[in-house]
């Protein structure tokens, strides 16, 4: 990532794009905007983006068909969703569809860059001098922290989100221990949010469904009024071997 991570803001609100502009281009972000999908399509064309901040109504289409889209061409590229709906199954079905985080309007711009600052350092690894990392091994997976990527036992790479892999991780560093929704939200998450407990009711779906479980032993567990537990046997190795 860019010294200035490069920030693409769609919305139709001509005050929220220049508000956004401004007050993210102070807090040392490189800001570009867009006011509907067929700006933000060229946009996406034309430069590289380090996230996106995504407005759910558009007037020439829905954001959450941006980010579906977006799942599958630039599936590494954090969204975060804006959107005025209230229903929780809204939210839902951004978080289904790939989205990282979502913000309700009318929002705080102070909020917003905290929460684009907390996706990409979940987004981008750290280059510091620790020692090597691990590499997880379970239920024939390999998952590699330092370069955020999960492959099969083929070797093909399975295609997570920025928030399952987070998710899937924090299970990997836990093996066996039962976490509960609110252990798994502050652990992925880091601060206080919503009360949308579903958002890892869909996050474990989804997981679920990318690591095929269709029959036999599953590879996570659902306690009831408990939570979430890897069954699956980890082991680890420092990267290279």
């Amino acid at each position: 990532m860019q010294s200035q991570p490069h920030i693409l803001v769609v919305d139709d609100d001509r005050e929220i794009r220049t508000l956004l502009g401004r007050y993210l281009d102070g807090q040392g972000f490189r800001v570009s905007v867009a006011a509907d999908r067929r700006e933000c399509e060229q946009k996406l064309g034309s430069g590289q983006f380090d996230l996106m901040v995504l407005d759910v109504m558009l007037p020439d289409g829905s954001g959450l068909d941006i980010c579906r889209s977006l799942r599958d061409r630039k599936p590494h590229i954090p969204v975060i969703l804006l959107t005025a709906l209230k229903e929780d199954v809204d939210r839902i079905i951004g978080l289904e569809l790939g989205a990282d985080d979502y913000l309700g309007k009318p929002f705080n711009p102070r909020e917003l860059a905290a929460r684009i600052r907390a996706v990409l350092r979940r987004a981008t690894p750290e280059d510091t001098d620790a020692p090597r990392p691990r590499i997880y091994h379970f239920a024939g997976y390999r998952l590699e922290p330092d370069i955020r990527k999960v492959t099969d036992g083929q070797g093909e790479v399975i295609d997570l989100t920025g928030a399952e892999f987070d998710l899937l991780q924090v299970f990997l560093d836990r093996p066996g221990r039962l976490l509960s929704r609110d252990q798994l939200l502050d652990l992925t998450q880091g601060r206080e949010r919503d009360p949308l407990q579903r958002s890892v009711d869909v996050l474990m779906s989804r997981l679920r469904r990318k690591f095929g479980e269709t029959g036999g032993e599953p590879l996570f567990k659902t306690v009831r009024n408990g939570g979430y537990q890897l069954t699956a046997r980890v082991e680890t190795a420092e990267a290279g071997q």
